[in-house]
């Protein structure tokens, strides 16, 4: 087997059966590298939980703010780095023969994850079992798919402690929940967790409304059937009285919160928006979506940035809390959770020097964060500061992280880029102010 591809190596010297005999063994070395990253974040949580010990922390507080070390390492986000923490404690005390699997190169993370996912429910001494038959001998899962692992080693658990599968099963219908996230050209995903019962119920609702309406003759496919049949069910507005919809016509308005540069909004500009809790959009829909919404009476302009100097427009509280304007502006301005490569949405508005340590209540002072981040920013060790819109903070290592806003939008495009044809306008009637879109700016 020919070594894992070094510095300096030249692949173009390598045969066909050279360059297949390097991608495995590169495929081996990765895998002991994930095992040595397993036992370094393992190793972390035990010095971190020691030093929290020493220093008169609570038992329950004790080895917080690891998890973020870790994603912060790897950068990946908080989220990862909780799972990675976590499967990281479970292998090195829980499932040895994964983790020697790891080491000699044949099972990766993500199949070590499947493992401990499948054996969660058991007891230690189960969990164990199912180790020892699927991992101790690299021979028993050799050419197995990801899905033919997971049956197995669920089919085995449920053979060792039914009992436990079925408290399993309910407990996880308290995880259900709906996420959203942006997908190619402007569209999302959807995506709902529910108890299997529910879940098949919606599917086959919305199959047989699907099929109902195509035997009618109705030319969309089924898949936009079900899609258009969903979004209805849930934005119709209902009666008091009636489970059946209320004669109204119209979806039910739904505040959403479009970011846009008023050379894109006003000048034909080709800068995209960005819509909250979604992302970037091109120009062309977001002028769509403000024209929509003037028709409909539903659109309020608000302004964010100032012309002269660029700086953002905020305001400073006197309470120790963000007040709702300043919250709103602290979400538009920061999009997503402020912590390196955390996407998660903001859950919270916090200071980055603590308003008990001097920190003001203003935009400068404030960041959105994801509750997870939030909290592990608490934990003993961590600072932050803020200077000219960069947060800085610093672990309890000294390692030090940047973040900064998401830049302004761009100014206006020059002349000889501008479409051709009639420029917008804006009429101001108090107490509001109403943007007027001359032409048809659709295609821009």
């Amino acid at each position: 087997m020919a070594p894992a591809p070094a510095p300096g190596l030249d692949l173009a010297d390598l045969s066909e059966v050279e360059l297949v005999e390097v991608l495995r063994a590169a495929e081996e070395e990765k895998c002991r590298l994930e095992a040595l990253q397993v036992e370094l974040t393992a190793r972390l949580d035990e010095v971190v939980r020691r030093r929290h010990a020493a220093a008169g922390v609570r038992a329950e507080k004790q080895g917080a703010g690891v998890a973020s070390q870790v994603a912060l390492a790897r950068r990946e986000s908080p989220n990862r780095g909780a799972r990675h923490l976590g499967l990281a404690k479970i292998l090195v005390t829980e499932l040895p023969h994964t983790l020697a699997a790891m080491r000699a190169g044949w099972c990766t993370e993500w199949r070590a994850t499947l493992v401990a996912r499948e054996t969660a429910c058991l007891s230690l001494e189960d969990r164990r079992r199912i180790d020892a038959e699927l991992m101790a001998d690299p021979a028993t899962t050799e050419g197995w798919g990801d899905r033919r692992l997971v049956a197995a080693a669920r089919a085995r658990a449920y053979e060792l402690d039914p009992h436990a599968a079925l408290k399993r099963s309910r407990k996880a219908e308290g995880e259900r929940h709906v996420s959203l996230r942006p997908a190619p050209d402007t569209m999302t995903w959807l995506t709902a967790l529910l108890p299997v019962a529910q879940g098949v119920s919606v599917y086959a609702a919305l199959t047989r409304t699907a099929d109902q309406a195509r035997a009618a003759g109705d030319e969309r496919s089924r898949g936009q059937v079900m899609a258009d049949a969903l979004v209805t069910s849930l934005t119709t507005p209902t009666s008091s009285e009636s489970a059946e919809p209320a004669p109204v016509s119209g979806p039910v308005p739904v505040a959403v919160n479009l970011t846009v540069s008023d050379a894109t909004l006003l000048d034909g500009g080709h800068a995209p928006g960005w819509i909250a809790g979604y992302g970037p959009v091109p120009a062309g829909v977001a002028r769509d979506l403000v024209a929509t919404a003037l028709a409909e009476a539903h659109a309020t302009l608000r302004r964010l940035y100032t012309t002269s100097t660029g700086a953002l427009v905020a305001m400073d509280a006197r309470s120790r809390t963000f007040p709702a304007s300043l919250g709103l502006f602290i979400d538009l301005r920061d999009q997503s959770c402020r912590t390196p490569w955390c996407d998660a949405p903001i859950r919270h508005r916090d200071h980055v020097v603590p308003d008990h340590a001097g920190g003001p209540t203003s935009g400068g002072n404030g960041q959105g964060l994801c509750e997870a981040c939030n909290q592990a920013k608490e934990a003993l060790g961590f600072t932050a500061t803020a200077h000219d819109g960069v947060v800085t903070t610093t672990t309890p290592t000294g390692h030090q992280v940047r973040s900064r806003a998401p830049a302004l939008p761009p100014g206006d495009p020059p002349a000889e880029q501008r479409p051709p044809g009639p420029r917008p306008g804006v009429r101001i009637y108090r107490p509001h102010l109403q943007v007027v879109l001359a032409g048809d700016y659709r295609a821009a």
